[in-house]
């Protein structure tokens, strides 16, 4: 009859190899015992252990992080819907003085360019002047008031055109501690060709 030690065949003691047996009982040759041995082994080794941890670090960061790209991703998107359609608003209106004077073509325009907001796009045209030397500074109302101010040999009036668009906005996915509405703006603003 062959003995064996069981420190050698199972280092985390008897009681751990007898678990894995049951009631088995140890066979001739070591067939049941290789077997046994091979058990006690694999239940040494951790090569399986950083796959368990990426998946519970994956579990509790992963769907966040999924969440927040997709909120963040649809709210660029809608962003960029409502400054393009402020700017084609103003193209629309920098074709000439007739156009710019023409507000229900310039909302159309503008809500034509962002159809997944239709008429829930806030559109607001306005013309107005400025000198030619100080496009960015004192905005008048009418060309005579500009023309009136814009005084010297190059300083002339100009008309422009300023289109501002805005839409509310509600994410797909609630958050708690974010808000459950955004309101997206848009500006552009054209010289109007004459």
């Amino acid at each position: 009859m062959k003995h064996f030690s069981w420190n050698a065949m199972c280092p985390d003691g008897e009681s751990s190899c007898m678990a894995a047996l049951g009631n088995a009982r140890l066979g001739r040759s070591g067939g049941l015992l290789s077997r046994l041995k091979r058990k006690c082994r694999l239940l040494r080794e951790e090569t399986g252990g950083a796959l368990v941890e990426a998946a519970l670090c994956m579990s509790i960061f992963g769907l966040p992080l999924l969440v927040g790209t997709v909120e963040l991703g649809t709210m660029m998107f809608s962003s960029i819907e409502v400054t393009n359609a402020a700017h084609a608003g103003a193209s629309y209106g920098m074709i000439s003085a007739t156009f710019a004077a023409h507000s229900s073509g310039i909302i159309a325009a503008a809500q034509a360019e962002a159809p997944e907001f239709g008429t829930n796009l806030n559109v607001t045209p306005t013309v107005y002047f400025a000198c030619s030397e100080a496009e960015g500074g004192t905005q008048y109302s009418t060309a005579s008031a500009a023309t009136a101010a814009c005084t010297g040999g190059t300083n002339h009036s100009l008309e422009f055109i300023q289109v501002n668009t805005s839409a509310t906005v509600t994410p797909p996915i609630k958050c708690p501690g974010l808000p459950p509405t955004y309101t997206l703006t848009g500006v552009s603003v054209m010289e109007v060709q004459e």
